[in-house]
């Protein structure tokens, strides 16, 4: 292992760590990725390797996929919805690259989730990263005409499933979740429903860790009712810190004296299409941790 393995790996991680995150929804697993896959860059010679980017995304995908291949197993077996985990952009990073903050939105994941594990790779290195079909093919393995087939065939599926969206800022952000709690407060279910999508979906993502509707609810009245439920058991000590996660509104959650979990919104025209309640304490305690994005 020498310096410049270092300075190289260094300075693609941010770009590492999005491909790794895309891939499999999960900032922990991602991390866990990039441990491994520096180690195996590390057995490599620089002077060897033409084009380094192309290179380390090779070993960064592969990793991923046999990750991504494990963990789709242990999915099977998870109690209620499954939702990536959330992170927070550092705020250095780029806000005016559309294309990046979508891809890592969870929206976006929550659509790459009903791709192969193939379809998600190609679709993340190609739509987002730019990647040329012969340096993807390089990639996964497979032949050039086989990934243009792939690549086609995922971004037919994502365009068919994929919402509006628009980057957020603070100020945006802030004022999304103060009208959706003005609302809620009020204690009024017809006041709360007239923020929602009259076919808004509300998610929960506990793994049976924490008390949460293990299946979806759908429609303005039923998740009216429920969020005014779980605001009355909060009770008085009741905290929000608002912010963005994966590129989306929204605020993370504190009553009992601690962290209850992250929710993410979802908006369209101006009304809440989707609330994403991440509750398992797995995949919230770390998204306070600001992540450097980049492609």
């Amino acid at each position: 292992m020498t310096s410049t393995h270092a300075e190289q790996f260094t300075e693609l991680r941010p770009l590492l760590f999005t491909v790794a995150y895309e891939i499999l929804g999960s900032a922990t697993e991602a991390d866990d990725v990039l441990q491994e896959s520096y180690l195996r860059w590390a057995q490599v010679d620089p002077a060897t390797v033409d084009n380094v980017r192309a290179y380390l995304a090779q070993i960064v995908t592969r990793q991923s996929l046999n990750a991504l291949r494990a963990l789709s197993r242990r999915r099977e077996e998870y109690v209620g919805p499954w939702l990536p985990e959330p992170i927070l952009i550092d705020a250095t990073d780029p806000v005016d690259d559309v294309v990046l903050a979508e891809s890592v939105s969870t929206a976006m994941l929550i659509v790459l989730e009903s791709l192969t594990p193939d379809e998600r790779a190609v679709f993340v290195l190609r739509e987002v990263f730019a990647f040329g079909y012969g340096e993807i093919a390089g990639i996964v393995g497979k032949p050039a005409a086989t990934v243009r087939q792939i690549a086609h065939r995922a971004r037919g599926h994502v365009h068919a499933r994929r919402q509006k969206f628009a980057p957020v800022d603070t100020a945006q952000a802030t004022e999304v979740v103060n009208r959706f709690f003005a609302a809620a407060l009020s204690g009024d279910v017809e006041q709360l429903m007239a923020v929602l999508a009259p076919d808004v979906v509300y998610l929960a993502d506990s793994d049976g860790k924490m008390t949460a509707a293990r299946r979806p609810v759908h429609g303005a009245k039923a998740v009216a009712t429920m969020l005014l439920g779980l605001l009355r058991i909060s009770g008085d000590d009741l905290r929000l810190d608002v912010g963005i996660y994966s590129s989306m509104p929204g605020f993370a959650v504190h009553f009992d004296g601690k962290p209850q979990g992250i929710f993410v919104l979802d908006v369209v025209d101006g009304l809440l299409q989707n609330v994403y309640a991440i509750r398992n304490p797995e995949k919230f305690a770390g998204a306070h941790t600001a992540r450097h994005i980049a492609r």
